[in-house]
């Protein structure tokens, strides 16, 4: 039995893609599906109930859907990570979930065992980008997002930013650098107000953009 349990909430508004999910993700010994939801609201709702590790979320849903409930999720400092699921591929879809706080997105289509490997990715603080998403992240990142906000990172915050642009958990970066967990999260959190971005994902681009990156 895995030492780690991931317990997983499914927000899709399709019945059918929920019993799916869990019938697949139910065979995991790692896994846990800890509830459902049918649209954003609720999921909200039940990320704030159940505070599960990592939330499977559809982008388009009727009502409140995946974008506007990955907003309310940040606001509320919910520190679940929200792995997107859809069957939607255009960039201009998948671009704006991830620049409101996602870790990552699959289609649903992904084969089983990826989809149990992209959970398991995101839960220890990895973030799941193709080529071409990532690239339209930094086109469309704000031109005042330049390398004078860097030169207020200590050296240590730059050394920690290198690590999550190259996908590094906290716990990576601990044993890195042979820190505790708490002092890393310091420093993640000196480094996002320093760099004013939202969340791992845009320091990592940030990084990526002005040469910070690994």
């Amino acid at each position: 039995m895995a030492d780690k349990i991931i317990r997983v909430l499914l927000v899709d508004d399709h019945q059918v893609v929920r019993r799916g999910l869990r019938t697949f993700l139910e065979i995991q010994e790692d896994i846990e599906v800890v509830g459902e939801a049918s649209d954003g609201a609720e999921g909200v709702a039940r990320t704030e109930e159940l505070r599960p590790d990592v939330v499977l979320m559809d982008i388009k849903m009727p009502g409140t859907d995946g974008i506007e409930a990955l907003r309310r999720l940040r606001e509320l400092d919910n520190p679940a990570k929200v792995l997107i699921v859809t069957s939607f591929t255009e960039q201009r879809t998948v671009v704006p979930a991830l620049r409101a706080g996602a870790s990552g997105y699959v289609y649903k289509d992904v084969d089983p065992d990826a989809l149990a490997g992209a959970i398991r990715s995101v839960q220890a603080g990895h973030v799941l980008l193709q080529p071409e998403v990532a690239g339209a992240l930094l086109a469309q990142d704000d031109a005042g997002t330049g390398t004078g906000r860097g030169s207020t990172l200590t050296e240590r915050e730059r050394e920690v930013l290198g690590l999550i642009a190259d996908g590094r958990s906290n716990r990576e970066i601990a044993r890195a650098f042979v820190l505790s967990e708490k002092t890393v999260k310091t420093h993640v959190s000196n480094i996002l107000m320093k760099l004013d971005v939202a969340d791992r994902t845009q320091a990592a681009l940030w990084a990526v953009r002005n040469g910070a990156a690994g």
